[in-house]
């Protein structure tokens, strides 16, 4: 559940949701000072069937540790997933806000980063996908925003890879969106997206 549907409808639409089963991915990338993240998220934690919530890297080690104690360390609860560069980014944007170094080098400082202060995982590009595993180990969750199948308009992003592409380069998690809402007939797009994603697991067991 992203930042429109949110602001739209509020807390209440997760409850909604929580009541059909759905698990549910919150994806508000919070962004602000310690205080106010830890907050947002000891908020977002009491919220039913919430299993993974996100918030900005760039909150940098006190923020994101702030983020981790205001959400425990249940084994049961919400993961904490921390957004490292925006798949909307491309070189030049990096430059643009001050970054330095390449923009895959920041990724994974970021995760690195990440990681440090107790995060579960990361919000990455699958272009930075492979060295954020090396860097991180095994255990740390990847999820891949900005899939997009062979035949879909890349729209407003710069770094996207399709389903298999997304799987290979070490995804926990993908981010399906306007390839299946914007699509003429959206239960058969997602059905050959999760076909594609399936046929890529078989191989890779």
């Amino acid at each position: 559940m992203g930042a429109q549907l949110f602001t739209s409808e509020g807390p209440q639409v997760v409850k909604k949701l929580a009541k059909l089963g759905a698990e549910i991915f919150l994806d508000l990338k919070f962004h602000d000072i310690p205080n106010t993240v830890s907050k947002a998220v000891a908020a977002a934690v009491q919220l039913p069937n919430v299993r993974l919530i996100t918030l900005h890297a760039a909150n940098g080690l006190a923020g994101m540790r702030a983020a981790r104690k205001a959400a425990g360390n249940r084994g049961d609860g919400p993961k904490l997933l921390a957004v490292t560069v925006l798949t909307s980014f491309d070189q030049a944007t990096v430059r643009q806000i001050g970054m330095r170094g390449s923009l895959a080098q920041r990724a994974v400082a970021l995760a690195r980063l990440a990681k440090r202060a107790g995060m579960d995982g990361v919000v990455c590009s699958a272009y930075e996908a492979a060295a954020i595993r090396r860097a991180c180990g095994p255990g740390f969750i990847i999820l891949i925003p900005g899939v997009r199948p062979a035949h879909a308009a890349t729209q407003d992003q710069s770094r996207v890879a399709t389903p298999s592409e997304a799987v290979r380069a070490g995804a926990n998690y993908l981010v399906v969106g306007r390839p299946i809402t914007a699509a003429s007939r959206p239960r058969e797009a997602a059905l050959a997206i999760v076909n594609e994603i399936a046929s890529v697991s078989v191989r890779v067991r």
